[in-house]
């Protein structure tokens, strides 16, 4: 009976809806993510974001005034998520559904959506299919987004950006995030170039999250930041996966000059080396005392801000004498002020410790 009640009050809601806008608003037709052709108003001025990561791309385009509604899961555990650090005020909008990994791919709460009137919801991590089944139900545009490879990142998600520019009318913001995020991938691979491979320190990252905090056989192939600045990952011959596990064997056995540790891991690493000190003494990075931490940039999804940061980062540890002009922690705050509005470089250092700082 209860679940009958709500589904009136949906439909009556939609009826409602409807009513209001009974006179026709002009369109446009865009192709999304999904290749589906989507109908939006060319005046869009009420938006929510579903789905990891897609919050946090509205407000890469500073276009926060907008949203009317966000998940719940936005909420909790911050402390990884400039784009949230930066403007909490969000945390005042109404919820419009559960969100976060378990919701990956279903809808959302469906009267609280119709309650709070978006012109346009925009979705990551959602199939065509369901998306085009939410917008008949409610009658609302739905326009998949997509970062790329989950969780990481690759060149959709400047699709992404630019589309999402086109139905906000934030086309410039749209370009300047683009050419910055282009700026920088070009600068650190530059900054890089011709450095003979057999100068380059051997490295490994461990301690990424995935699905939760994990140890130091945690790691990242395809590790953004490394792969910017040419680094030799000893986890680069694994595959193309964008998360894999390693045996404590295999890191004894490639023995790397250099260790990173990401940050969500950073407490795990630290109690397992309180466990098992043989393991990590005998390990060349710990004799060499040459372990730094890197901010989580995998943090629901990527923020690409912090894998930016964490990649100049790096390139002053791996190639001191051509990062000799970056200060990281002054890099960081420049970085974040560009994407989310402001420098939150020390919010992000009392969750996980300073940029580099030695384990």
């Amino acid at each position: 009976m209860k679940r009958l009640f709500c589904l009136i009050g949906i439909l009556l809601l939609i009826v409602t809806l409807s009513a209001g806008q009974a006179e026709a608003k002009e369109t446009m037709t865009v192709t999304d993510m999904g290749k589906r052709q989507v109908e939006v108003p060319v005046d869009t001025k009420r938006i929510i974001a579903i789905g990891p990561g897609a919050l946090r791309l509205v407000c890469y385009l500073n276009a926060q005034e907008m949203l009317v509604g966000i998940e719940h899961f936005e909420r909790l555990r911050p402390t990884g998520r400039p784009y949230w650090l930066a403007n909490p005020e969000l945390a005042s909008l109404p919820d419009i559904g559960p969100g976060g990994p378990n919701q990956i791919n279903k809808d959302p709460h469906l009267e609280a959506v119709l309650k709070v009137k978006p012109d346009v919801i925009f979705a990551t991590y959602m199939k065509p299919a369901t998306a085009g089944a939410l917008q008949k139900k409610i009658g609302i545009p739905v326009v998949i987004l997509s970062y790329g490879t989950f969780p990481a990142f690759n060149r959709k998600i400047y699709d992404s950006i630019a589309l999402m520019g086109k139905i906000l009318k934030y086309e410039t913001r749209a370009d300047q995030v683009v050419a910055f995020i282009e700026g920088a991938r070009k600068d650190l691979l530059r900054r890089t170039q011709g450095v003979d491979p057999a100068q380059k320190p051997t490295v490994y990252v461990g301690g990424i999250g995935f699905r939760g905090f994990q140890g130091i056989e945690s790691t990242d192939p395809g590790y953004i930041p490394l792969e910017w600045v040419r680094a030799r990952n000893l986890a680069k011959g694994l595959g193309k996966k964008s998360h894999v596990f390693i045996d404590r064997e295999k890191l004894l056995i490639w023995n790397p000059e250099v260790i990173f540790v990401d940050g969500t891991g950073l407490n795990l690493v630290r109690q397992d080396f309180q466990k098992r000190p043989e393991f990590y003494k005998a390990l060349k990075a710990f004799k060499d005392n040459r372990v730094y931490t890197l901010h989580p940039f995998i943090y629901y999804v990527a923020n690409v801000g912090t894998a930016i940061a964490d990649a100049y980062g790096a390139g002053k540890v791996l190639y001191p004498d051509r990062f000799q002009d970056i200060v990281p922690k002054d890099m960081a705050n420049e970085i974040y002020t560009f994407f989310v509005g402001k420098p939150v470089y020390g919010l992000m250092a009392k969750a996980f410790g300073e940029l580099l700082a030695p384990f």
